[in-house]
């Protein structure tokens, strides 16, 4: 994953502060998919990730006086997407809503039906399992393997330190196993 301080130019953030339209509408290019990626493995439905998505990018640009060009963009905006992505789940969860969009996975063209099927029931086994964690846990197992941010990117994201990070990052991986292990067990009877 490319270094989050590095993924805007200054001069375009600059110019967005000033009220150029073509430098947010840059930035909205650069951080979009990134933005969306980290939204859907949040909410877990691609329409909801959609449109948290656009509400942050809107709220990031009425808030733009506020932000510190000294500092990398996409930090500051992730709290803002984060606390959208939060707010929702708690307001969905109230509402007993669950949306698995995740799970649908690309056609990969050469795999074998019997290969893609085992992948696929891999993938929503992994994607139920996140989905039973914590949205702290689930949003940092996503930061570091999904998104694959190192524990600095991380600790700048959320706005807590490296050891706070490790330490989150620990009990997020424990409770996930604990999640899946039966299923690990039972694939490692099925391998003997």
């Amino acid at each position: 994953m490319s270094n989050v301080s590095t993924d805007i130019k200054k001069e375009t953030l600059l110019a967005w502060k000033n009220g150029s339209s073509d430098a947010f509408e840059e930035i909205v290019n650069i951080t979009m998919t990134r933005a969306y990626s980290v939204a859907l493995s949040l909410v877990g439905n691609a329409e909801d990730a959609k449109d948290l998505s656009q509400e942050a990018f809107i709220a990031a640009h009425r808030a733009k006086k506020s932000f510190d060009d000294e500092r990398p963009f996409f930090p500051w905006f992730y709290r803002i997407l984060r606390n959208r992505c939060l707010n929702f789940i708690r307001s969905r969860s109230k509402r007993g809503e669950i949306s698995m969009d995740v799970l649908i996975e690309k056609d990969s063209g050469i795999e074998s039906p019997e290969r893609a099927m085992i992948r696929k029931e891999d993938s929503e086994a992994l994607w139920n399992a996140l989905f039973t964690l914590s949205p702290e846990h689930r949003e940092i197992i996503v930061l570091r393997n999904f998104q694959d941010l190192a524990y600095r990117e991380i600790s700048e994201v959320l706005g807590i330190s490296q050891g706070t990070v490790m330490s989150r990052l620990f009990y997020a991986r424990k409770a996930l196993y604990d999640v899946l292990k039966d299923r690990l067990r039972v694939e490692g009877d099925d391998a003997r």
